[in-house]
């Protein structure tokens, strides 16, 4: 999945642990080759290499819920969070240390709408040649909830898993005392700013320092606004969440994140436990049993 990936496990029985872990890892290995855009033989890349050619793809039920939910999303937040913008990558080098130009952005824009897209049960087709979908913006999220739910039905009471940082817990330790997950310094990729407890569900965070690049003092991220194609100047650093599980902890983090000033209100009124850090490193929210490093 392009980041680290780790699986803590109790086992009352150690003969258990590697058809257990196979079976896991399994489950991770045929989401991302069913999901990545990275992967040429996947669902996402043959949907994309369909687009404007007048056929659409058929797809599973489980892609199609996938695309309800990207749909949800689509409408929570008025537009902001859509599956088709993956296509400003063409415009965007964030390694290159150099804005893209007007007129780069601008080529990419028509290709970008996820209400042109057409779909229903069973299949689905991007009528323009050049358009893209990308579950990038929550397919780990989801990938986590899948093998939380596969160590329940094989018995595993206590343990967590971490896909590149977004994490749900298997329940406590078998001591009761319950798991301790570190939040990233948005600043510091060494450092924790807060240490969240959980004995149960899920936490993931959004933030601007997972791709970004600074350009005559100014920060630049990669949470690029679909409407415009330009970068967007959030007042906040990362924003953290928790949830039941990690599909809507990462989702409503994201959210959180496109809604910049307005975060802290909405996530009140979501009812979700959460931390936001600010530009100037100050952190706020709601989240219980939390330490937080001295920024």
């Amino acid at each position: 999945m392009g980041s680290r990936c780790e699986l803590q496990l109790y086992l009352p029985d150690s003969k258990q642990s590697e058809p257990i872990f196979r079976e896991l890892i399994g489950e991770v290995s045929r989401l991302e080759e069913k999901y990545s855009r990275y992967k040429q033989t996947s669902v996402i890349s043959a949907i994309n290499a369909a687009a404007g050619r007048g056929a659409p793809t058929i797809i599973d039920a489980e892609t199609a819920q996938l695309f309800d939910y990207a749909d949800a999303l689509y409408v929570q937040s008025d537009g902001m969070f859509d599956i088709t913008s993956g296509v400003l990558r063409q415009a965007w080098d964030f390694r290159s240390g150099q804005l893209p130009s007007d007129a780069a952005i601008d080529d990419t824009l028509p290709l970008i709408g996820w209400r042109k897209v057409a779909r229903g049960p069973d299949h689905i087709y991007l009528p323009r040649a050049g358009m893209q979908v990308d579950f990038g913006g929550f397919a780990k999220e989801y990938a986590v909830d899948v093998v939380t739910t596969r160590c329940l039905d094989l018995g595993v009471e206590h343990g967590i898993v971490n896909l590149g940082g977004d994490v749900r817990v298997v329940g406590p330790h078998p001591d009761g005392s319950p798991w301790r997950v570190g939040i990233q310094h948005p600043r510091s990729s060494d450092e924790t700013i807060a240490v969240v407890e959980l004995d149960q569900g899920a936490v993931a965070t959004s933030g601007d320092y997972e791709r970004f690049m600074v350009v005559d003092g100014k920060r630049y991220c990669h949470l690029l606004d679909p409407r415009t194609g330009r970068s967007l100047q959030s007042s906040l650093a990362s924003v953290s969440v928790l949830a039941n599980n990690c599909l809507v902890a990462g989702s409503f983090s994201t959210l959180a994140m496109l809604q910049s000033e307005a975060a802290d209100e909405w996530l009140l009124s979501s009812g979700l436990p959460h931390l936001t850090v600010d530009q100037s490193l100050s952190v706020n929210g709601t989240i219980g049993r939390t330490s937080t490093a001295a920024a």
